[in-house]
């Protein structure tokens, strides 16, 4: 079980520098993230965690490979939004990719480090909105604040959700209590077996 758990913290920790690592690059990002958020659920699996966390990470991986995989088609067929492409509309099918990745990052019980992290990020995002703007100009002006659009609301969700996060309290464990999944008794309270007097 000991080994079980430790493989379970490895493949997390894994998992969450690989869609961290990868979000500096959303597109060519992709082939960390989706991986990367596959591993924190399997981690959250193996670990023997709580149902919801479990479903909470399943779901994000379910959103990423969603995005991803639609992102990835867009692709191979000449993407969308320019003259004589898809509308823009077509876009929207990407969301969840981006929606799962900030999900993922600041969900139930992730890491401090990784909640500081997911802020450089957010804050990275914002900074690079003025790049994006100065290539704005041109017939491609409303894809071009379309895309700034997106990369500022991810920045903040990400930002708020990273902060909301992080003031919540950690989780208490009871004295005497035996953590993930374990017998919540402590030991010798109620409920525990008293050993028989001597000469029984």
């Amino acid at each position: 079980m000991r080994a079980q758990n430790l493989w379970a913290h490895f493949l997390t920790i894994a998992g969450y520098i690989a869609m961290l690592v990868g979000a500096l690059d959303p597109l060519e990002g992709s082939l960390l993230i989706l991986p990367g958020s596959g591993l924190v659920a399997l981690g959250a699996f193996l670990g023997k965690k709580e149902r919801r966390l479990i479903a909470y990470r399943a779901m994000v991986f379910l959103l990423v490979a969603v995005g991803v995989g639609s992102l990835w088609w867009l692709s191979s067929v000449g993407g969308f939004g320019g003259p004589g492409e898809r509308s823009m509309l077509w876009g929207s099918l990407i969301l969840p990719y981006l929606i799962g990745w900030s999900m993922g990052i600041w969900g139930p019980e992730s890491p401090r480090w990784v909640l500081a992290l997911g802020i450089v990020v957010g804050v990275f995002y914002l900074a690079i909105t003025p790049l994006v703007l100065a290539r704005g100009h041109g017939p491609g002006q409303g894809i071009v604040a379309t895309v700034i659009t997106v990369i500022v609301m991810l920045g903040l969700l990400t930002i708020v959700g990273c902060i909301v996060r992080w003031k919540e309290p950690p989780p208490r464990i009871e004295p005497g209590a035996v953590p993930n999944g374990g017998p919540t008794t402590p030991i010798g309270g109620r409920g525990a077996t008293e050993a028989p007097p001597p000469g029984t």
